[in-house]
């Protein structure tokens, strides 16, 4: 089976550290949550890192520091495991999907319910440690995290659902921190929100063919061969947005220098963008990593 021309799109790689080293038992959990490709785990923490460095307005206190880090990995882990459950049936007919835990039969899904469950007990432990309004906030994501598998069903925007959820973490920050959740905190969560759109609508033109057979839904497929245009207005939001919240928050001079910075980056990205070519995009998609890092780079060096 091909997919685009490429022979191979799978995600899970047999063979790696996963199937090396863990016991058996625990593979199809450590697959379920993500672990063994952690670079949705970074593109959710350095925007969360980023708003507790602005939030701090410096280095942010180290206990807040592990508590957002660890509710980050869960919950961009159990959304994960919700995602797969919802999709258990697609999956098994989409190149890049077909060996997933639940779509290739590895685990079941009431394994799969249980280790949910563990994933949002652990998560919600964390709240412990926040204050009544953190809390109250937190809660406020869940039904974006339970909603977003179905929207591909029904909107070609389900990125953005993803998105509004997996970033959820900026705002609670502000509420952490300060009490509050500011303009200028809002419109840099937005341009999160628009920067992910953006990189996950590159890698949604991997699945083009089969979503389209399997009557799915997604932005690349809404776009279609005017993809590079939009996303690269995604971008341009993004960076409008992170510089337009910057000054609302009294970020300094330097952080100005790390939106050029970033805004090279995202036009580089752009420019490489090639709709036909899985591989390049999935590069860039993993690019990606370094716009986060850059962002909360200029976020620190912002409070100069």
């Amino acid at each position: 089976m091909t997919t685009l021309g490429r022979p191979d799109l799978s995600d899970i790689h047999r063979g790696d550290w996963v199937d090396r080293r863990l016991p058996i038992a625990w593979r199809p959990y450590t697959r379920l949550a993500r672990l063994d490709r952690p670079v949705g785990i970074w593109l959710t923490l350095f925007p969360c890192w980023a708003a507790l460095v602005q939030a701090s307005y410096g280095l942010p206190d180290l206990r807040q520091l592990a508590i957002f880090s660890l509710g980050a990995l869960l919950m961009r882990s159990a959304g994960s495991t919700v995602n797969d459950i919802a999709d258990r049936k697609f999956d098994g007919h989409v190149e890049r999907t077909r060996f997933r835990p639940l779509a290739s039969g590895q685990i079941g899904v009431r394994q799969a319910l249980a280790f949910l469950v563990i994933q949002l007990a652990l998560a919600a432990s964390l709240l412990l440690f926040l204050t009544p309004y953190t809390r109250l906030v937190a809660i406020c994501v869940l039904p974006l995290v339970f909603v977003y598998p179905l929207c591909k069903r029904f909107t070609h925007w389900p990125q953005a659902v993803l998105r509004a959820a997996f970033n959820w973490g900026m705002l609670m920050a502000w509420a952490e921190v300060t009490g509050h959740i500011p303009a200028g905190a809002v419109l840099m969560w937005a341009g999160a929100i628009a920067w992910q759109i953006g990189y996950d609508t590159v890698y949604a033109y991997v699945d083009v063919k089969d979503d389209s057979q399997l009557g799915l839904k997604s932005t690349a497929i809404l776009f279609g061969p005017n993809g590079k245009t939009y996303i690269g207005l995604f971008y341009a939001l993004t960076v409008g947005a992170w510089s337009l919240g910057g000054w609302l928050l009294g970020m300094s001079l330097p952080y100005a220098i790390g939106m050029l910075v970033i805004a090279a980056h995202l036009a580089w990205q752009t420019w490489r963008i090639d709709l036909a070519r899985p591989e390049v995009n999935f590069g860039l998609f993993l690019a990606n990593i370094l716009t986060g890092a850059l962002l909360a780079c200029a976020a620190f060096i912002g409070t100069w």
